[in-house]
């Protein structure tokens, strides 16, 4: 296993005003140290939506935050999962047991899974920026974990709601053979069905598929007036291009990406995505203070951030003010706090983590402009509407959730 780099942010172990404190003073903070983890696709398909991304907004956190909280050092460590459950899930273990706080991203809903139950099992915490899967807050809750940014029910509501109700009756599926995918298939359907349309077909294909010709096809032949893509990273960006070498986007279809960025669509260029739908909790182009963390951002990334790397400096920010409020690192009081803390920051305004570990917030529908509409390289998307969290997220109550379910 290659060695995990660690980088300290705080230039000595104890800031002066701690220094003077006796052990009975001295806050709980385990083992001397805050230690958060940044644990991503670094390496392959996914890599561009997260990956070093998250752990610049990471760091870019930490630098507002402060070097130090309540007395003590804030240590960052990071590592490349390779979207592998089994390389991911040895790493968070040798963390925890190194004595790491907290871990976040966790793209790819099998890692986030199994990376929450373990924190769950260990103490610790995980929360979750990267994925989207709703088991993440329904059957598999914890209280343990959080869903920070975005999932498949609130993708399902801010996408396929609104276009239902314009008239987009017919629906096919691409899905990724993962649990996402599986997840989208089972958020959209009700909604589709539910506003009077009807799904008239789908086709699976297994993650990192760099060949997608057949599934577009098969869409393409079936009439239906939305082609869903249902995949992410490199998929959703090979789906987007080969559906434009064959017309899709041309002709008489719409095509939506349902876990696709606005980064995604600056590597695809205006002229193959121009008029496809998408859905993000975060653009950096919204006001003055997405825009002033998008340029911190780019300056070190030479590429703007996403909902989820926008999501990680959230996160971190966040997950820094509870151990600052509860004068501890000990993972059920921070938790605590960060329910009780309302979370207002350039990506969230008025947001709330609930009981289930889902983080309420709004989300915005967008479609891709076309090259005559834009103004510069990463002017790529018009804002078409906006959800309320309340109306975008599925209710506790029909999340299935152990821990708020009632008897």
């Amino acid at each position: 296993m290659r060695a995990l780099l660690r980088t300290l942010l705080a230039a000595t172990l104890l800031a002066a005003p701690a220094a003077a404190q006796t052990p009975k003073e001295a806050p709980a903070i385990s083992g001397g140290a805050v230690r958060i983890g940044v644990l991503a696709d670094m390496s392959t398909g996914m890599a561009d939506n997260f990956g070093t991304g998250s752990v610049t907004a990471a760091r870019l956190a930490l630098e507002d935050f402060g070097p130090t909280v309540l007395g003590r050092p804030i240590e960052l460590v990071q590592a490349d999962h390779q979207s592998k459950p089994d390389v991911a899930m040895s790493l968070a273990r040798r963390w925890y047991d190194d004595g790491v706080d907290m871990i976040t991203d966790l793209d790819n809903s099998a890692i986030a899974l199994g990376v929450q139950a373990l924190a769950r099992d260990k103490g610790r915490l995980a929360l979750i920026t990267g994925s989207g899967s709703t088991v993440i807050t329904g059957a598999q809750c914890s209280p343990k974990g959080a869903l920070w940014v975005i999932d498949t029910y609130a993708l399902a509501r801010t996408i396929a709601k609104p276009m239902v109700e314009a008239g987009d009756k017919s629906w096919y599926y691409i899905v990724a053979d993962i649990t996402l995918g599986k997840s989208f298939v089972a958020d959209v359907t009700p909604v589709v069905t539910g506003g009077g349309g009807k799904v008239v077909g789908q086709v699976f294909h297994p993650l990192l598929s760099p060949d997608l010709s057949s599934q577009i096809l098969q869409a393409q032949s079936s009439g239906a007036g939305v082609i869903a893509l249902f995949n992410v990273g490199a998929d959703a960006i090979n789906a987007v291009k080969q559906a434009s070498e064959f017309g899709v986007l041309g002709g008489s279809q719409k095509l939506a990406g349902f876990y696709m960025t606005a980064v995604d669509v600056h590597a695809l260029g205006l002229k193959v995505a121009g008029g496809m739908y998408l859905a993000e909790a975060f653009y950096w182009d919204t006001d003055d203070a997405t825009r002033a963390f998008a340029q911190r951002f780019f300056a070190r990334q030479k590429a703007m951030p996403n909902s989820y790397q926008a999501g990680v400096y959230s996160a971190v920010t966040h997950y820094l003010k509870a151990v600052q409020a509860a004068g501890t690192d000990e993972a059920g009081a921070v938790m605590a706090r960060m329910r009780e803390l309302p979370i207002d920051d350039f990506m969230t305004r008025n947001g709330r983590l609930r009981p289930d570990g889902r983080v309420v917030r709004d989300v915005s529908l967008f479609q891709v402009k076309r090259p005559e509409e834009s103004t510069g390289p990463w002017d790529v998307m018009k804002r078409v509407a906006t959800l309320p969290g309340d109306d975008a997220f599925r209710s506790m109550e029909a999340g299935d959730c152990p821990l708020v379910r009632k008897p």
